[in-house]
């Protein structure tokens, strides 16, 4: 039935297979209380005694007790089957408590889809639900037949993101609409991710272009107010001629790899295109700048990252964008924000290390300038695929020991956490084992074999497979490893908007995970039970590959067949 919801209106069973009528509850006059906890335990309620007070609370008077019992059967049916039951009654009184009852409940009765579709979220995500508590017309938007029926696409959400705006003139008004759209894209995407309506690089593929989207506009907000305060920055190009500095926000990991989470932190790094020059007026403008006002690039630059960074991340009355990582910039998580691309020049000259080899893999320019952020991508190509002699064995093996040292210092985390087998990013044959192992390949032979080099993982073991680098048996489990690791991850976070990826170690919170992800209510310790065989099937598959890469590299097919492609003695 789920699936169903893409279209328009359809019909919906009124009852979960052998469960019972649940409206004696709301309409019998003549309550018995072991009775109503029989019929409320039926559709997977853990507190019946809660439940009972929740459908009292959102009945109302008399005439909204009558509507909502017409829609009753449909709401427990869809309600049984989602993650937690209980959570969905808890949601559904605060819902009914925001909005008109009689006319909301009227339009639920006409449209059992949506009543359908607002069960799953409520049961399965409170990040969601809470869109639709903050502000219930959402649920009219959501139910225009193209929101669903449709993916979402870069050129659609820039549109949309662009009406929204254009017309505000205030600084802090722009900023509190880009945080609505956030919001309800966020939802949009969500609820295609719960419905199986996208697949996994869809859904990441979505979540990288709305940040992207985001990102870009809320530097050109920031920047159009600072140079109204300080002017434009310029710098004296090659013919000494001033001209304007341009800025770039470069991003890493998930995002720069268009492979973002729900709940992903946005891996940033801001670059500017010249260290000398500073801010002027602009010429032939009305001279609003006085004299002396001008500052450095250098300060400007540091500003305007400051704020860009603020705003992203400060929570308003609308809530935040994103949370911003920087600690992947020159010097981590000290000094300056924002570096010119002639320091980042020298920074990765004499101190780069090799896990920022791996990073700048995904590097990609998500806003500013595109030329200066491809002038940083072909900066820092040397760096990362390595200059002078050519790689050999030597190398190569130096190389692979200095990433499984930084896998070891994870691994030590995880372990003293608990965590080793339950996080699925960073645990034992989690998504960070998949990433290094696909990463080191690209550093030891990128240089010699540059169609090696994607951005994005799944991209990366395709590029393997045709350079005879990795068997197609192997890709296919990579693949298949990543797209249920990165599956599960979603359905961690979507729950309650948390940057968290270890299982519970609850049976009880594990079950639910298992419906998330598609398991089936029916028996929810069943589902439990395959949710974890698969998970462990995956994961042991992906730690006999990175062991045999990593622990055992001069017996690994894959690093036999690198050195061969790379020219280096095996």
């Amino acid at each position: 039935m789920v699936g169903a919801l893409a279209g328009g209106q359809t019909s919906v069973s009124l009852t979960a297979p052998g469960a019972p009528d649940p409206t004696p509850v709301l309409l019998s006059p003549k309550r018995n209380a072991e009775e109503v906890r029989a019929i409320l335990t039926a559709y997977g309620l853990r507190d019946p005694d809660q439940a009972d007070r929740n459908l009292d609370a959102m009945a109302g008077d008399p005439v909204q007790r009558r509507r909502l019992a017409d829609i009753l059967p449909i709401l427990m049916e869809s309600i049984s089957r989602t993650a937690d039951p209980d959570q969905a009654l808890n949601h559904w009184e605060r819902m009914l408590a925001s909005v008109s009852r009689t006319s909301f409940l009227d339009y639920l009765r006409t449209w059992p889809r949506m009543l359908d579709l607002l069960c799953v979220i409520f049961g399965n995500s409170d990040a969601l639900t809470f869109t639709f508590i903050r502000d219930p017309t959402v649920v009219y938007w959501l139910a225009e037949e193209d929101v669903l029926a449709r993916p979402p696409t870069r050129k659609g959400m820039e549109r949309a993101l662009h009406a929204s705006i254009r017309h505000l003139t205030s600084k802090e008004s722009k900023l509190d609409a880009l945080r609505r759209f956030q919001r309800r894209e966020m939802l949009r995407i969500g609820v295609r991710d719960l419905l199986r309506l996208s697949t996994v690089p869809e859904t990441t593929g979505f979540l990288s272009d709305l940040a992207c989207l985001l990102i870009h506009a809320a530097y050109e907000i920031i920047d159009a107010d600072l140079r109204q305060q300080y002017g434009i920055p310029m710098h004296q190009n090659r013919q000494g001629r001033w001209v304007e500095t341009g800025f770039t926000v470069i991003g890493m990991g998930k995002l720069g790899g268009h492979e973002l989470n729900y709940s992903s932190d946005v891996d940033l790094i801001y670059i500017y295109e010249s260290h000398d020059g500073e801010t002027r007026a602009p010429r032939g403008g009305r001279a609003a700048i006085p004299a002396g006002v001008g500052i450095s690039n250098e300060e400007y630059f540091e500003i305007l990252a400051r704020e860009l960074t603020r705003v992203l991340v400060e929570p308003t009355r609308e809530g935040y964008v994103f949370r911003v990582d920087l600690r992947l910039r020159a010097e981590g998580s000290v000094g300056q924000l924002a570096r010119s691309l002639e320091e980042y020049q020298k920074y990765y000259a004499t101190r780069g290390q090799v896990w920022e080899r791996l990073a700048l893999l995904k590097a990609w320019p998500v806003a500013g300038s595109h030329d200066v952020g491809q002038g940083f991508l072909k900066l820092v190509k040397p760096f990362v695929l390595g200059t002078g002699s050519p790689m050999d064995r030597g190398k190569a093996l130096a190389i692979v020991q200095d990433v499984r040292a930084v896998k070891d210092m994870i691994d030590a985390k995880m372990t003293d956490r608990g965590h080793a087998q339950r996080n699925v990013k960073l645990g034992t044959g989690g998504i960070r084992e998949i990433e290094f192992f696909v990463q080191t390949v690209q550093v030891l032979a990128g240089r010699k074999v540059p169609t090696l080099l994607d951005r994005s993982t799944l991209g990366s073991l395709d590029r393997l497979v045709r350079k005879k680098l990795l068997s197609t048996e192997d890709r296919d489990a990579l693949t298949a490893a990543y797209l249920f690791l990165r599956d599960v991850e979603h359905k961690l976070q979507m729950v309650d908007d948390l940057q968290t990826h270890a299982l519970p170690e609850s049976s009880e919170e594990l079950a639910r995970c298992a419906v998330r992800m598609g398991y089936g209510a029916q028996d929810r310790m069943k589902a439990a039970e395959s949710f974890h065989v698969d998970h462990q099937h995956h994961t042991e598959r992906v730690h006999r590959t990175f062991r045999s890469f990593f622990v055992e590299p001069t017996t690994s097919p894959v690093f036999k067949a690198t050195l061969r492609a790379i020219g280096g003695r095996r």
